[in-house]
């Protein structure tokens, strides 16, 4: 079922968002060659405590997760697309770093993630992360009143399939609101003019990921949540909490 929010509920969704904002940004800036990625959740943690901020990462076991997540921030590198968890490993030069956050505050859930380069970036990882912000860019464009969820997937895939990037099977976006997982489904590739149509309160996390491999294919790593490319090849993810509105697409997790 799928809630569509009041405009006050998607203003407070935004003060959420803007927690996400804060973070995302204050962990990028913590993320240097030597910094332990167990110290980046803690900067992430933070600033949820300087908000009053609550995480809806921290403990959350879904039906595939083995354990509950045991961190705040997802900090996947390199060949880890999503859900890497946080532990003693220290960024190197030249690592590729997505970071993956959300905040609960006053009852409302924002979601967001980016990707970035430590230290001297390879052109390589510069154009995937670039296409996955494109295609973010492009999804977002197509969350207007009217659209369905196939034009947004077809958006997000187009982008990613045209610059010969894989797209991992099974996973996109999601709507959220008081939960982080909500009704409907974003996948992050499909048909236009298929799917739910979008409406005035509707609220979507968009997220598309890139493999640059060309591949889709991915498997689990043995701690039962880190997802990686099968082939190797480096990985990127671009998400933003956009709230659908008569007045056009609204970007909750604005940095």
């Amino acid at each position: 079922m799928v809630e569509l929010k009041t405009d006050t509920s998607i203003d407070a969704m935004y003060e959420a968002g803007q927690v996400v904002a804060r973070a995302l940004t204050a962990a990028q800036k913590a993320a240097d060659v030597g910094v332990s990625l167990l110290e980046l959740d803690e900067v992430a943690h933070g600033v949820l405590r300087e908000a009053g901020a609550t995480s809806p990462f921290l403990g959350y076991r879904p039906s595939f997760a083995p354990t509950p997540f045991p961190a705040v921030l997802c900090v996947s590198v390199n060949d880890a697309i999503v859900h890497g968890i946080p532990g003693r490993y220290r960024l190197r030069d030249g690592d590729l770093v997505s970071i993956d956050f959300g905040a609960e505050l006053g009852g409302w859930v924002g979601d967001s993630a980016l990707s970035f380069v430590v230290g001297t970036p390879r052109a390589a990882d510069l154009r995937l992360i670039e296409t996955a912000e494109r295609a973010l860019a492009a999804g977002i464009g197509a969350a207007v009143v009217g659209n369905r969820i196939g034009d947004i997937a077809h958006a997000i895939g187009t982008v990613c399939r045209g610059a010969g990037y894989g797209i991992p099977d099974g996973f996109g976006g999601h709507g959220i609101g008081r939960r982080m997982h909500e009704d409907p489904g974003v996948p992050n590739e499909g048909r236009p003019g298929r799917g739910m149509r979008l409406r005035h309160g509707m609220v979507l996390a968009i997220e598309p990921m890139v493999v640059a491999g060309g591949t889709d294919d991915f498997h689990a790593a043995p701690d039962g949540w880190t997802l990686k490319t099968n082939d190797g090849s480096r990985a990127a993810h671009a998400e933003h909490t956009v709230a659908i509105t008569d007045s056009g697409p609204r970007i909750l997790t604005a940095r």
